[in-house]
């Protein structure tokens, strides 16, 4: 099923949700995009449709990388002491060889480790757990762990604590609910789909 459809389902259950708990007008169109979110994230693995919507170009963070390993050299050599500089200047060198290996395929891990320091320095353990989750999601392969039971827990957890945050009740339920009709409607059973979901991973790898 591609997104667009994952999103409409996804939203569809936010809109259930809000109406199941009384929401108010605010609060449902919050439900209804938070619904369509949880629809798309399962598919933020390596080899995922959405993983290319959510990152930078890849030759942006590269240079962005490349002008502060310069600037680290230069800095260096103009106003650190003989003894600190040369330490400068590997420091640069190092991040100039590291902008060089960046490639299309590691923008997600970088993201996912950007939202991990964004959650670090706002205190929010919601948004830390989803940068560890987005880091794991970049190594593993299409329709695999985060398609599993194993991630519906830990979005759960990740929901949980979102909800706990706001405090806005329903939040958790259309966090889950959205992220759990991604997986039913990626089942094999469906006539439309072609492969299945590994749910019972790691205990079994068999396709449902």
């Amino acid at each position: 099923m591609n997104g667009t459809s994952h999103a409409v389902i996804g939203s569809a259950t936010g809109f259930i949700v809000a109406n199941a708990v009384q929401s108010t007008p605010s609060e449902t169109l919050l439900f209804v995009s938070l619904g369509a979110v949880s629809g798309l994230i399962p598919d933020l693995d390596i080899d995922g449709k959405l993983r290319g919507k959510i990152t930078l170009p890849h030759q942006m963070i590269q240079l962005s990388a490349q002008v502060i390993g310069i600037m680290m050299i230069l800095y260096s050599i103009f106003e650190k002491t003989a003894g600190e500089r040369w330490i400068g200047v590997g420091i640069g060198i190092l991040i100039l060889f590291i902008a060089s290996l960046i490639k299309r395929k590691h923008m997600l891990t970088i993201t996912g480790i950007a939202v991990l320091m964004g959650g670090i320095s706002v205190e929010e353990r919601w948004i830390i757990l989803l940068g560890i989750y987005i880091m794991i999601a970049s190594f593993t392969s299409h329709r695999s762990y985060t398609h599993s039971i194993l991630g519906v827990v830990y979005f759960g957890i990740i929901a949980a604590d979102l909800e706990t945050s706001l405090g806005i009740n329903g939040l958790f339920y259309t966090c889950i609910g959205g992220y759990i009709s991604h997986l039913l409607a990626d089942l094999k059973i469906l006539p439309f789909n072609k492969r299945g979901v590994k749910l019972f991973l790691p205990l079994s790898s068999k396709e449902l």
